[in-house]
């Protein structure tokens, strides 16, 4: 049989082989410590999980759901978006979703047609990129550098790139630089999408973990942002819940109804249980168990700081998400710094080239690892001495 020729475009998922490189060193015996995937390793709250108990007798939910999910779901959106950031949204301006992932793929097919350019920034999410691809377009690449606060510089874009793209895709917090927005950036973007007729999709779920007093904006509490823009959410990292696939997209009605059509088609929706966790999540978590999730990733963040400093590596102290994004050692490249740690101290963290072109120099650091293991991965760490940069 022949394959679709796109599967020979489609680089191997970076997670799928950092997992399958943890299972090869674990066969070999290894006691490998991952600092790799972003999965939360503290538990969904009690009070989601009961939602989901109760709700999973309930005959009617063991039957399809709704594509657009249930009416309470989408009220229970709006609800979280006013309270959290001061935004009305009507019934049409809500999608929940079988997780970001599974939206932030289907929006590529709402938006480009082969043939058409998608602005994408790197280092990324690799699933920007590879939607882009499914969907026949083209990414044209925005780099992120450190010089420029891990911001795109939109002024770089050619002229004629910016009047084929049909679509602009960002990130902030951001994965993977923990890089910041600022209101100067939100309101460039949306200057840029009118001059230039562009959809904005906004990945917005690392908003919710923060630290330091930090308080992450939404890019539709800018002036002109819902006539070009659409937010991508999710509450597995917000409230542990990776495992269950729930998430919500909101803005542009126009954005919103095509991205309907399209999961229509496509999926049936979320489990009504599922959903009903969600509901839960939203309505009833407390800002203080918020702060207390939030507070066990800010002391996991600061040890791992201090280590990686001490040991020779240039690293800021993000205030949002649970990544850490650390410069390589001069002569390193993010591969041979990421084989050394794995094949010398089994300890397991990210290459920055799996980003993108851009991310080339860095690695990445989770800290959604249990204390514990990360104790004893940043042990390991602190006995590893810098060793000459390897040739090639």
């Amino acid at each position: 049989m022949q394959l679709a020729n796109r599967l020979d475009q489609l680089p191997p998922y970076l997670f799928l082989e950092i997992s399958r490189k943890i299972a090869e060193k674990r066969a070999q015996g290894m006691d490998v410590i991952s600092f790799g995937i972003g999965d939360p390793d503290i538990p969904t709250p009690e009070h989601i999980l009961t939602a989901l108990k109760t709700t999973s007798d309930d005959p009617p939910n063991h039957r399809y759901p709704e594509s657009d999910g249930l009416p309470e779901m989408r009220q229970a959106i709006a609800r979280w978006y006013t309270r959290r950031f001061d935004i009305e949204l009507g019934d049409k301006e809500i999608v929940p979703l079988i997780g970001a992932k599974e939206g932030i793929g289907h929006m590529a097919l709402c938006l480009i047609d082969p043939g058409d350019i998608a602005l994408v920034p790197d280092p990324a999410y690799p699933v920007y990129s590879v939607g882009t691809m499914f969907a026949g377009g083209t990414s044209y690449m925005m780099p992120l550098l450190e010089e420029n606060a891990f911001h795109p510089d939109l002024s770089l874009i050619p002229e004629d790139v910016a009047r084929k793209a049909k679509v602009l895709w960002f990130n902030y917090p951001n994965n993977p630089t923990g890089a910041l927005a600022t209101p100067e950036l939100f309101e460039e973007v949306v200057a840029f999408a009118k001059e230039y007729d562009i959809a904005v999709c906004h990945d917005a779920c690392y908003s919710e973990v923060t630290f330091d007093g930090y308080v992450a904006p939404s890019f539709l509490q800018t002036p002109g942002a819902m006539d070009v823009g659409i937010e991508f959410h999710s509450l597995s990292k917000t409230y542990n819940m990776t495992g269950w696939r729930i998430g919500m997209a909101v803005g542009n009605q126009q954005l919103i109804d095509a991205l309907v059509r399209v999961k229509s088609n496509l999926d049936s929706g979320i489990p009504q249980a599922v959903q009903y966790m969600g509901i839960e999540a939203l309505d009833n978590t407390t800002p203080q168990w918020l702060a207390a999730n939030n507070e066990v990733y800010r002391k996991r963040r600061d040890r791992v700081v201090d280590v990686l400093t001490a040991i020779g590596l240039q690293v800021n102290r993000p205030k949002s998400g649970f990544y850490i994004w650390a410069r390589c050692p001069d002569g390193w490249t993010s591969a041979q710094l990421a084989t050394e740690l794995l094949d010398k101290h089994a300890v397991v963290v990210t290459p920055g080239r799996g980003y993108g072109e851009a991310g080339e120099g860095y690695i990445r650091l989770s800290l959604t690892t249990p204390d514990e293991r990360v104790d004893e991965g940043l042990r390991r760490l602190e006995g590893w001495r810098l060793p000459d940069a390897p040739a090639g």
